[in-house]
C-alpha cells in the first residue's frame, strides 16, 4: 500500500479513546509508520506490516511525491 504523510485512514477497529475513533492520519512513513489518532490525538508507531493490515481504506490523500 503507498502511504504518505497527511493521509487519512480509516481503521478496521476502533482505538480505544472513544467509540467513533476509527480515523487516524499518517505522521511518519518509512519501516515503521506513525500514526496519530483523530479524536484523541494520541501518537502511536506500529510496523508498517500491522498498520497495513488494520487499513479499511484511505480516506484522505496527503501530499504524495
Amino acid at each position: 500500500m503507498d502511504l504518505s504523510i497527511g493521509d487519512k485512514i480509516e481503521m478496521k477497529k476502533n482505538h480505544p479513546c472513544g467509540k467513533k475513533a476509527v480515523v487516524f492520519t499518517v505522521l511518519r512513513v518509512g519501516a515503521d509508520i506513525k500514526i496519530k489518532c483523530d479524536n484523541c490525538g494520541r501518537e502511536i508507531m506500529l510496523p508498517r506490516l500491522k498498520v497495513e493490515k488494520m487499513i479499511k481504506k484511505l480516506l484522505i490523500v496527503g501530499e504524495h511525491q
